[in-house]
């Protein structure tokens, strides 16, 4: 059976995806040299158009795409719940596509989005860098399939439509708390790699760090319990420390893990908070202070935003910003 996508047609035919569907459903609208161009390449690749290819011109499937960094957090799968159920509602069919840059380019797993003729788009990857910006920019505006940033943001992008919430003033607020608790060793714990919402939530604690005349302590680890359990043994051996603010749950967790093994009591000596209220902040001993990230209602109104831009609706909101809140518990005085 032939693996040939549409975009491979269009690559060998030197036309547009767009080109390529109304070939196939809408003949009468392509030049007749044109069509019999695609037609002989599609016939040469043995392309079958797939179940969902109901034709970029038309736009007529129910399909949105999903493309998300690690299925492994539990941030993701709470926001999937949310898309899944106003999907649902909507009667829209889900694929989804998880990144391994190791194995597959993040650029190669967006052709192949656009080769399904999805009608949109939800990209949850928070490490988007200018040139995958880029890419989704001529995703949007060549192939004509709406884009939502869902739980990341691009600065100043008034292009792409985006739902968070503001992790700056987040990181800001709970960077106070531990201030006002009378914390003045404060490490904010975040990731090795670049993520948009990470750097936000870093200028938030920055500024609250320098106007309370405090010195910034950022530390920068993996994502992966065994390294960052490893990176907290050795960093904080010799290190005055007497709050920490972590980018996500588990590795505030991670931290509280190690803190006990060497016989650290928290929050007596240090307090710990987490960026995210995921089901570790309630499954930890002590149970860990966050801030709450509504990562449902993320989901739920990223996925509704969609609905509206694949319907041509009217958006009075581009930039969609949900509260926050934070939850005080047992690692906090």
């Amino acid at each position: 059976m032939s693996k040939a996508t549409i975009y491979d047609v269009a690559g060998a035919a030197r036309v547009s995806l767009a080109t390529v569907s109304r070939a196939i459903n809408n003949p009468e609208k392509v030049k007749p040299e044109t069509r019999e161009r695609v037609l002989r390449v599609i016939e040469e690749l043995g392309y079958k158009p797939n179940a969902f290819a109901k034709g970029l011109a038309s736009r007529k499937s129910t399909t949105v795409a999903v493309l998300v960094p690690d299925m492994s957090r539990a941030s993701i799968a709470e926001m999937m719940n949310g898309i899944a159920d106003i999907a649902r509602v909507y009667k829209y069919s889900i694929l989804l596509y998880i990144l391994d840059h190791e194995e597959t380019p993040e650029e190669d797993v967006l052709k192949e989005i656009v080769a399904a003729q999805v009608d949109g788009i939800l990209y949850l990857n928070d490490e988007i860098t200018d040139k995958q910006h880029d890419f989704l920019l001529s995703i949007k505006n060549d192939y004509k399939i709406p884009i939502v940033l869902t739980n990341t943001i691009f600065p100043d992008d008034d292009e792409i439509p985006s739902v968070s919430i503001d992790y700056d003033k987040a990181g800001y607020e709970i960077t106070k708390k531990l201030i006002d608790e009378g914390r003045k060793n404060i490490y904010m714990v975040s990731t090795v790699r670049k993520y948009m919402v990470n750097d936000q939530k870093e200028a938030g604690y920055l500024r609250a760090i320098q106007e309370a005349s405090l010195e910034p302590k950022i530390m920068r680890t993996s994502g992966r319990i065994s390294i960052n359990t490893e990176h907290f043994n050795e960093y904080f051996k010799d290190q005055k420390i007497d709050g920490l603010i972590a980018v996500r749950d588990s590795i505030a967790v991670s931290f509280m893990n190690v803190a006990r093994q060497n016989n650290v009591p928290i929050p007596q000596n240090i307090s710990v908070v987490g960026f995210q209220n995921t089901k570790y902040a309630l499954l930890a001993r002590p149970k860990l202070s966050c801030v709450d990230v509504p990562i449902y209602d993320i989901g739920a109104v990223g996925m509704r935003l969609l609905t509206k831009l694949m319907n041509q609706e009217d958006i009075t909101e581009r930039e969609i910003i949900l509260d926050h809140s934070l939850v005080l518990r047992e690692t906090t005085l």
